[in-house]
């Protein structure tokens, strides 16, 4: 494979002093509790989609690369996340689906903040405008890198430098692991993967208290110096002093996956104590002139409530003037016609059952005569059929009579020759 470019993505530490968070106002505490969140949302993510550790190993690094030159108050963690793990899956040609992605940082969300565990629909407008944003996030990463995504990992020295040093077994799967916890520090845009591939290993020897060859120094064999690996074991200490991270909202941008931006990620805004004070005193006779207008309010209203209540109650004169006699006749005339009502209903509804009856007896004849039409035309392809077998069996026997009649036609033809040379000789 030919590189365009060598890995050249290295700071110094005033230029990470001087981050674009730190401008931002984002203070070194906070700084460095989101670098170690995302680097861990992009390990455990990776674990999920069932990635080689190559993939979580390039995707920290592009995390790290790209809060080198972006703020978090800008860009939100758990998006710039998401992405990575899936620029990384394509560089390192492990292409997982923005699909599978997706899926898994909602579940992950919703399992870190114990939110009930939900179904990311992939047809509806959050799955959409969240593929949406995977996609842009993707394009600003690629666009701050200069699309020089090439990125050395220190474990591939660690074997060979294992190997040369020749240590013991178990201090190979000690520096691997301690590799892979360096990720979530800024060591990979500070030093080269050949010192801390050498801080690491010695990292691993003091822990297991295993020599190491001073004299001459074994480091200046792999091109590193003392102070790089001093350095690279003072972080990997800070680290493991620290608690474990926690999510801290300081995007301007909502970037939550499980629920909905306004909800969760747009800050209250506070009230000042000022606000509430400059509301203009209330004098005492005002008050009072307040109290007597909301009295005769509900004065009236109480008087407009009687009122309608009273009309209600009160019959009217034609209703007053009606006999008894009336009445009842009207209440029987109107049961009779609630009876005649139902008769003619029920009369209706016979009549739909037997339409429904007649229907159904002619789908019956219709499903028989497609049957007996069906069985015909079987019985006339087997006829069909057993004429064409009759048909190819006579040719055949007359074809065969027709070769043995030829035969023996030559036969007599052979002999009447044979007969007259027998009598010229």
């Amino acid at each position: 494979m030919i590189y365009t470019a060598i890995d050249t993505f290295y700071l110094e530490e005033e230029q990470l002093i001087n981050s674009p968070s730190r401008k931002d106002g984002i203070d070194e505490v906070t700084e460095t509790a989101l670098r170690i969140y995302g680097c861990d949302l992009i390990q455990e993510s990776g674990i999920l989609l069932r990635l080689p550790q190559a993939v979580m190993a390039t995707g920290q690094v592009l995390f790290h690369r790209f809060y080198c030159k972006k703020s978090f108050a800008r860009f939100n963690v758990k998006r710039v996340a998401a992405s990575c793990v899936w620029l990384a899956s394509k560089l390192e040609e492990s292409p997982r689906k923005a699909r599978q992605v997706l899926i898994v940082f909602h579940r992950m969300e919703c399992r870190r903040e114990n939110l009930p565990i939900e179904h990311l629909d992939t047809s509806s407008k959050k799955y959409i405008d969240l593929k949406a944003d995977l996609i842009r996030t993707e394009r600003h990463l690629l666009k701050e890198m200069g699309f020089i995504c090439h990125v050395e990992h220190p474990h591939k020295f660690i074997s060979n430098y294992l190997a040369t040093l020749e240590t013991p077994a178990e201090l190979r799967q000690e520096a691997w692991n301690l590799a892979n916890d360096s990720l979530r520090t800024t060591l990979c845009v500070r030093f080269k993967s050949e010192v801390v591939a050498c801080g690491v290993v010695y990292a691993a020897a003091r822990r297991f208290q295993v020599p190491l060859p001073e004299n001459p120094p074994w480091w200046k064999a792999f091109d590193a110096d003392k102070a790089g690996i001093d350095e690279v074991c003072k972080v990997l200490a800070h680290l493991y002093s620290l608690p474990k991270a926690q999510y801290i909202p300081v995007c301007k941008e909502g970037g939550s996956f499980a629920t909905s931006n306004r909800s969760r990620d747009s800050p209250s805004l506070p009230v000042s104590k000022e606000g509430l004070l400059d509301v203009p005193p209330v004098n005492e006779d005002t008050e009072e002139v307040a109290k007597d207008a909301t009295k005769a309010a509900l004065d009236k209203l109480k008087d407009s409530k009687k009122s309608d209540d009273d009309s209600k109650s009160m019959p009217s004169e034609g209703e007053s003037k009606e006999d008894p006699g009336r009445t009842d006749h009207r209440t029987d005339a109107g049961g009779e016609k609630n009876k005649e009502r139902e008769r003619d209903r029920g009369r209706e509804r016979e009549r739909e059952r037997e339409k429904e009856r007649l229907k159904s007896r002619e789908r019956d004849r219709g499903r028989e005569s497609d049957r007996e039409r069906e069985r015909d035309d079987f019985e006339r392809d087997r006829e069909k059929s057993k004429e064409r077998s009759h048909r190819s069996r006579d040719k055949g026997h007359s074809e065969k009579q027709k070769h043995h009649s030829s035969r023996d036609r030559d036969y007599q033809s052979y002999s009447s020759r044979e007969k007259d040379r027998r009598r010229h000789h």
